[in-house]
């Protein structure tokens, strides 16, 4: 079967025998307790509910009133204990609404809805409604999403089943155990948006092909939906090298896939989008892999959202002795490091990858010797070693010529780099640096006005 790539990037070890083979069970935190934050993607929200109040699994308890807002539900059914900021993904704090469950299964979900006699206002309403984000991370809103601009043409839905990222397989495990709900999810968005449907799998997880081919078949789509392969190489997931691999087409510098008549959608989204329909239920759980050679019992998961991580052990996994030296909240690749488990699971945590000694690099940063790894395993064809360079000089404006808000942050470069140079982390100041530059020139337009 033939596979589809682009130029650039690397070859880590997948890790993925750790648990692709493991099903995806239900946990429920040990505390009882679920610490929700009460943004989750899209524009600020505020809270629809107080401390005291009782509320039921599927309430929304927090949202916003413009476009880009998404609302956020209760993931159980209790009473609200707390108000106040937490540690949540990326080491930032945020406010979280802190629920305690009051054992009974009191549900207050949505009336079940056929998408494909609604309309396309009321298909995107209840996408919204249901507080549906992208899953893969991003968190971006599928309302939005779902709505080009009406000078944007869709060719195609892409549904992005890469999971490039080492260790995790929560959508792997997804696509085996439910890929009826998959094909259905993605029926509702190609009727919304009237394109055609690519699944795009690694060829790591061509075993899968078959069977989602058959039930496409079954469902009536033959003519609408193809499985399609892509090469196994990391940062095959990323939006702008997915869409080269199955189309051929480049994303713009600067421009979003909507502009080459592309929408991309995770796995897990796209589930959601069905459940949300068929059952009329909000995304309130989603499922995540722990992995890492510190767990002893590596396993799939689907939690309530809010679900702090230090709730899920040892009950449900437990790590060896001593060996944990990194915690990740995602993948070792894109993840983001975090200080210890206290940290809830949001709407796109895919996974918490615990790290030892021997699969992490703890040394000290080292000269750059200029050798252009670098450069060489860039997927977005960027000179990371010019542009770290400019930014350690503090030429900021250099870096942007370079390319520094093109970088997506894969961590190539800094995987390929044999000096330990913290590229990312570099680069990641940098884009910060450039964007409060931006939004101070905006305040400063504003004030003349």
């Amino acid at each position: 079967m033939k596979t589809h790539t682009f130029k650039g990037g690397i070859f880590p070890l997948e890790m993925k025998e750790l648990t692709n083979k493991c099903p995806i069970k239900e946990a429920f935190p040990s505390s009882k307790t679920v610490t929700i934050p009460i943004t989750m993607g899209g524009a600020p929200n505020t809270p629809l509910v107080k401390v005291g109040d009782s509320v039921a699994k599927g309430q929304k308890i927090a949202s916003g009133e413009k476009f880009m807002s998404v609302p956020v539900h209760s993931s159980i059914s209790g009473k609200v204990k707390k108000i106040q900021n937490f540690t949540v993904t990326g080491g930032m704090t945020a406010p979280c609404i802190v629920i305690e469950s009051d054992g009974s299964d009191n549900v207050e979900f949505l009336e079940p809805l056929d998408p494909f006699t609604c309309g396309k206002e009321k298909v995107l309403e209840r996408i919204k409604d249901a507080g549906i984000v992208g899953m893969g991370g991003a968190s971006f809103p599928a309302h939005v999403k779902l709505n080009p601009p009406e000078d944007k043409e869709i060719d195609y839905v892409l549904v992005n089943a890469a999971e490039c990222e080492p260790y995790l397989t929560c959508d792997e495990r997804t696509m085996i155990e439910t890929p009826e709900k998959l094909i259905d999810g993605l029926a509702i968005i190609l009727n919304l948006v009237g394109a055609a449907g690519i699944i795009a799998l690694e060829d790591n997880k061509a075993y899968i092909k078959p069977s989602l081919e058959k039930i496409i078949v079954e469902k009536g789509y033959a003519d609408d939906i193809r499985v399609m392969l892509v090469k196994t190489k990391y940062p095959q997931g990323s939006e702008k090298f997915i869409v080269s691999s199955c189309l051929g087409v480049e994303i713009p510098s600067g421009k979003l896939p909507a502009d080459a008549g592309v929408i991309i959608s995770n796995v897990g989204t796209v589930c959601a989008i069905s459940d949300a329909f068929r059952l009329g239920k909000p995304l309130i759980e989603r499922s995540l892999t722990i992995s890492g050679g510190a767990v002893e019992n590596p396993c799939n998961l689907r939690v309530p959202v809010g679900t702090m991580i230090s709730d899920l052990s040892p009950e449900f996994f437990s790590l060896k002795e001593n060996s944990a030296v990194k915690i990740i909240s995602g993948g070792p690749m894109m993840g983001f490091t975090m200080p210890d488990m206290n940290f809830p699971v949001a709407k796109g945590t895919s996974g918490i990858t615990f790290l030892t000694k021997d699969e992490t690099y703890l040394v000290d940063e080292e000269q750059c010797i200029g050798c252009g790894m670098c450069v060489s395993v860039c997927a977005m064809h960027l000179s990371p070693v010019l542009m770290v360079r400019e930014l350690k000089a503090e030429n900021i404006s250099n870096a942007k010529k370079l390319g520094l808000m093109d970088c997506i942050e894969c961590g190539c470069c800094a995987y390929a780099c044999p000096a330990n140079v913290r590229l990312v982390q570099r680069f990641r100041i940098g884009k910060s640096i450039v964007r409060e530059q931006i939004a101070a020139a905006k305040a400063k337009e504003a004030v003349k006005k």
